[in-house]
């Protein structure tokens, strides 16, 4: 069983912890370089525990973290990190997770990738095209990033 928990602020080094894995498998399609400590330069999560707009999930597996998300709710939705851990691979998490996100924040959604990072391009193009029957806009920025735009409200389910 796939859950979406919201991150408590008491859990913010677990999720800094989960998102040194994300880093680093991210080291593929961006020039990241390590800390003078041996770690990722933490991200800033101080947003996520005070702006309303602003939510970070951990994705749990039976009571095993298997990820993240980091979304930011606004006029569209935007997902900012998403992360599944390498075990969890291709067992349809990410897809569980990701459409979870969707119906919790009806309306309009933009999500990108970078340039280089072709499985995820792959990913969000099945995952948006399954939930909206196909019903999404994809662009291409300045920067050669993919983006994907649906609005939940467009979206007839059978």
């Amino acid at each position: 069983m796939i859950d979406l928990v919201r991150v408590k602020q008491e859990d913010e080094n677990i999720l800094h912890n989960l998102l040194q894995f994300y880093i680093y498998e991210f080291t593929v399609f961006q020039e990241i370089k390590l800390e003078e400590n041996g770690s990722y330069a933490p991200f800033d999560l101080k947003p996520y525990w005070t702006e309303s707009d602003m939510h970070a999930f951990f994705i749990m597996y039976n009571g095993e973290y298997a990820g993240f998300a980091m979304v930011e709710t606004g006029d569209p939705n935007v997902i900012l990190e998403f992360f599944i851990m390498r075990k969890f691979y291709r067992r349809g998490f990410g897809k569980i997770a990701a459409c979870e996100l969707f119906n919790k924040f009806p309306g309009k959604w933009s999500i990108t990738q970078v340039a280089k990072n072709e499985p995820a391009r792959s990913f969000w193009r099945m995952v948006i095209g399954d939930y909206t029957g196909g019903s999404y806009i994809e662009t291409v920025d300045d920067f050669n990033r993919s983006i994907q735009e649906f609005d939940t409200a467009l979206i007839t389910k059978n």
